[in-house]
């Protein structure tokens, strides 16, 4: 089969079908990969029906991967992406319930993580589509009046504050076990070392340093809702098989809602971050 590779926005996103998952790991694909998501921000491999052990191949020739032993799997790099508790730890399987939410992974870590890996093993028609949503192109976007207003402010990320969107009715048990986690203060914008810059924004963002907290929050909502805006955004609508990755760093992303006894089944493998918040 052919290779044929389809840019999906002007801003964000490529689809490339007819790979397999052999075609994959090898060293020149992986440079290629990263090229493509440097350039697009998210890479969709169409049905590549890639196994944990070539996924984690795949994903040690991107970059560094991060291990969080969880038991369930034979590769402690892989982690399950399900809401069903029969399927993986409940704990975990409650806190999924955060991917409700425009987010990126790891604001509250001083290196949020470089990027996503998620491989489709099962999927719902009824539901559970991942939305993508670029904040480099939110942020070129914005006008120079807004850029200059917020080139210097700072914003505290929280675990609690990402979990309160999710989990509203939650116990004063559960409030402090997501309390436990520290908080951060980053940028708003990040600067990176190559001059492109995002907004470091989502569920985590509690509010602005030295800001009324109603004024804050008023501004961190009006930046959200500029940054998902329809021409900023990637929906994509999972086939079995799909692996999918993004720029974690520079991308919003969220699952669109589906039941706890959703067939959907992901497993994921993630990138540790390489630059610090600047």
């Amino acid at each position: 089969m052919s290779v044929t590779v389809t840019p999906l926005s002007p801003h964000i996103g490529v689809e490339i079908v007819g790979m397999s998952a052999r075609d994959l790991v090898d060293r020149a694909a992986a440079d290629d990969c990263l090229a493509k998501l440097h350039e697009h921000g998210v890479v969709v491999y169409r049905e590549v029906h890639i196994d944990d052990a070539d996924l984690v191949a795949f994903s040690r020739m991107l970059g560094e991967v991060a291990v969080v032993p969880t038991g369930e799997h034979e590769y402690p790099e892989i982690q399950t992406i399900t809401l069903d508790p029969s399927r993986t730890n409940a704990l975990l399987a409650s806190y999924r319930q955060g991917n409700f939410h425009w987010h990126i992974d790891g604001a509250t870590q001083s290196v949020p993580q470089k990027s996503t890996l998620l491989s489709a093993r099962e999927v719902d028609e009824a539901g559970g589509d991942t939305e993508f949503a670029s904040t480099y192109a939110a942020y070129d976007a914005l006008p120079q009046a807004e850029k200059e207003k917020i080139a210097d402010l700072r914003v505290i990320h929280t675990f609690a504050a990402a979990q309160e969107r999710a989990n509203p009715e939650a116990s004063e048990e559960e409030r402090a076990s997501w309390n436990r986690v520290p908080a951060r203060v980053h940028p708003l914008v990040w600067k990176r070392r190559d001059g492109r810059k995002s907004l470091l924004l989502g569920a985590t963002a509690a509010e602005v340093v030295g800001w009324r907290r109603e004024e804050g929050r008023a501004l961190l909502d009006r930046l959200l809702e500029w940054s998902t805006q329809p021409q900023f955004v990637l929906r994509h609508h999972w086939r079995r098989g799909d692996l999918v990755l993004w720029d974690n760093t520079g991308m919003l992303h969220r699952a669109l809602p589906f039941e706890p006894t959703s067939r959907r089944l992901l497993h994921r493998t993630t990138l540790v971050g390489e630059e610090a918040v600047a």
